[in-house]
């Protein structure tokens, strides 16, 4: 089933188009890969699919409900109910715990702390977190915090997880174990993921990949190489 979709996706910076006539479709449980260097549109694409930037022109559904009506409050609901984040600096709260990182979407969604909280533990025990959960990011490693952002993402249940670089600013076996949990969390949890990166190591942990460059999508599979295909239109 398709839960994110977008079509002719245009983002124009003054008279730069950042995003010039994107299409992409995102499946329920499926992981995609957003390739590209730097300037590319990659990060625009993402803030557009995660309702953080309105589009130029084109539109944006996530199962069905187009994003481009909605208050600017609706959509910022929609960023903490059926949307979750993993960023490159896992960006925590210093003064919390893990267990409270990790449960902030619910926290802030009204639901109870003990209910937050189980869940937030829960996560943390199948991250490999059991025993951190009163540890504030000071106390844990760069690939322990970097869990916890990955449970602070799946907590409230979304439809879709988008990780920007989520493994920038990790050694490469931790951010291979990260990518790993983050893959197989999200897959049992029914989550679509969507992963923005540069390097061809971490698109090969998702099952498709979506090259950009000039602020178009070229689509492939992951390579070794970074050779782009011919242009595609409409991506599946």
């Amino acid at each position: 089933m398709d839960i994110l979709t977008g079509r002719g996706l245009v983002v124009t910076y003054g008279g730069t188009r950042a995003l010039d006539g994107v299409d992409v479709t995102v499946r329920a449980g499926e992981s995609v890969a957003v390739m590209g260097p730097s300037g590319s549109g990659k990060t625009t694409l993402l803030h557009v699919l995660a309702g953080i930037v309105r589009p130029t022109s084109g539109t944006v559904e996530l199962a069905g409900q187009d994003l481009a009506p909605m208050s600017d409050t609706r959509r910022t609901l929609l960023r903490r109910t059926d949307f979750g984040f993993v960023f490159q600096s896992g960006q925590l709260l210093s003064e919390l715990p893990a267990e409270e990182n990790a449960a902030l979407p619910l926290l802030l969604g009204g639901h109870s702390r003990a209910a937050a909280t189980a869940r937030a533990r829960d996560l943390l025990a199948r991250l490999g977190l059991a025993g951190t959960e009163r540890r504030r990011p000071g106390e844990l490693s760069g690939g322990q915090v970097q869990r916890v952002a990955v449970a602070r993402a799946l907590v409230g249940r979304p439809k879709v997880v988008f990780a920007d670089e989520p493994t920038g600013a990790l050694d490469q076996a931790t951010g291979r174990e990260v990518l790993d949990l983050l893959t197989s969390v999200a897959r049992e949890d029914g989550a679509a993921l969507v992963v923005v990166t540069h390097d061809v190591a971490v698109a090969r942990w998702c099952d498709r990949t979506l090259a950009v460059r000039d602020g178009r999508v070229w689509s492939r599979r992951p390579a070794p190489d970074d050779e782009f295909t011919a242009p595609a239109g409409s991506l599946r």
